[in-house]
């Protein structure tokens, strides 16, 4: 019985594991962690940055959660921090709060408010999932160079129309189809639905304010089993470079990691750390 109750124990921690990888991407401690403190950029209680270090250049991360709930990045942001960054880790308005693109529009106000905070000099991003679709707008909505110095995007949800069709998919796994709903309480509607309806998933997709050149570099990481395929960000990328942009990197590791839980994965967050220094 004993043996027995530590199976199940077991297998509801591993479960409970996997459900949380986006909520807890914590790395093993590594010498001193900076403690954060706390600043609003607006006036709703979600308009937040909590900062990590205090000199170096500025990191500002974008957390995942299908654009509706909260996700923990303190453990990386202290990451960060420790290696030689200011980290802005910031929060942002929900579905539940704001519809679409309050999203957007609290990004680019924590950007102009980080940017003020450092004498103007631009910061680097790094987002992940729904975190990292709006890392994604930060660097190409209108000239994306003259807001950010470059863009790691880990699992970006380049296009939530893509996300919401293999989520309706048949045979499509647990993760699509709850990114399916999220896509869809982000858009407000369902694709087809009418002019504005169409134009509000056109607006959400990334590739539909590319510009080449004026938009920030781009490294962008999946994996090969990721719920949020490869192929968001391949075909990003092929757009970009056809436009101009030479400075866009895909990586995609094995396994099936989303999300932060990538920079867990061989030499993921060393890779990420040498091309943020090498942008910031």
């Amino acid at each position: 019985m004993r043996r027995t109750l530590l199976s199940l124990a077991l297998c509801g921690a591993l479960m409970s594991s996997a459900t949380a990888a986006e909520a807890a991407p914590e790395p093993p401690p590594s010498g001193p962690s900076p403690s954060g403190q706390l600043f609003r950029y607006g006036t709703h209680p979600r308009q937040n940055v909590t900062v990590y270090g205090d000199s170096g250049p500025s990191l500002v991360i974008l957390h995942g959660g299908y654009w509706s709930k909260d996700t923990d990045w303190s453990g990386w942001a202290r990451w960060f921090a420790a290696r030689g960054f200011t980290v802005y880790d910031t929060d942002y308005r929900l579905t539940s709060d704001a519809a679409w693109p309050a999203q957007r529009d609290d990004v680019l106000a924590a950007l102009r408010w980080v940017q003020r905070r450092h004498g103007g000099a631009l910061p680097v991003v790094l987002g992940s999932s729904a975190g990292g679709h709006l890392a994604l707008h930060a660097g190409a909505y209108g000239a994306g160079r003259a807001r950010v110095r470059g863009v790691v995007a880990l699992s970006p949800v380049a296009s939530p129309y893509r996300a919401w069709r293999d989520g309706g998919a048949r045979g499509a796994s647990a993760e699509r189809r709850e990114l399916r709903r999220a896509a869809e309480r982000l858009a407000g509607c369902v694709p087809g639905a009418g002019p504005g309806c169409t134009a509000r998933w056109d607006d959400l997709s990334v590739t539909s304010h590319a510009s080449g050149a004026d938009d920030a570099p781009l490294l962008l990481v999946h994996s090969a089993e990721d719920f949020v395929p490869p192929v968001h960000s391949g075909e990003l990328a092929r757009v970009q470079r056809g436009l101009g942009l030479a400075d866009v990197t895909t990586r995609t590791t094995s396994g099936p990691a989303h999300g932060g839980p990538l920079l867990r994965t061989p030499g993921t967050s060393r890779s990420v750390l040498r091309w943020l220094r090498a942008h910031a």
